[in-house]
């Protein structure tokens, strides 16, 4: 039976993919939670609001924020929104939090956070532009990825890089996806 993947996110797949995992795509609208100051909690409750919603088991779903500051950077809503974002990130080092939620074949659920730290490079705004124009991240956490054009914006990393991208690989041999 393949694993069921509580997520559209591309990043996620190709993780899984790359990693030999049998896996479908099962899009959940879960509505999500936003907790400034607590951002493990956050992606925590997300990730199992997203797992709750997913009938099927063994069913995986996951939540990305970047942390930074005592915000939390999600999603930008547009380009405009994406700009501003890698403005704030400039020349910082911000932290990439991911909760991870699994539910086994018995209906057992476990979660997991794993943290990163990225710094960036201090950008021109010529680079922002450049980088948006290019990726058009409104649809990742932070307003960019590691994995599509990172090199632009990323100085350096301390941590998961799968974290980074949105699903870190120790939770998923901690719950036996992936052979450790």
């Amino acid at each position: 039976m393949p694993l069921t993947l509580a997520s559209q996110s591309p990043r996620r797949a190709k993780i899984l993919a790359e990693n030999g995992v049998d896996f479908e795509v099962l899009k959940t609208d879960a509505p999500e939670v936003s907790l400034p100051h607590d951002p493990e909690r956050t992606v925590v409750e997300n990730a199992s609001r997203k797992l709750a919603a997913c009938p099927k088991s063994p069913a995986l779903a996951a939540d990305t924020i970047v942390w930074f500051d005592g915000r939390i950077f999600g999603k930008p809503c547009d380009l405009d929104e994406a700009r501003e974002f890698l403005r704030i990130l400039s020349g910082q080092t911000h932290s990439v939090f991911t909760g991870v939620a699994y539910r086994d074949a018995s209906g057992k659920v476990r979660t997991s956070c794993v943290r990163s730290d990225v710094t960036f490079h201090a950008l021109s705004t010529e680079a922002i532009d450049r980088y948006v124009e290019a990726v058009k991240p409104t649809d990742r956490a932070g307003a960019y990825d590691i994995d599509e054009s990172g090199d632009l914006i990323v100085e350096s990393y301390t941590g998961s890089y799968e974290n980074i991208m949105g699903l870190p690989l120790e939770p998923l041999r901690e719950f036996g996806i992936l052979a450790l």
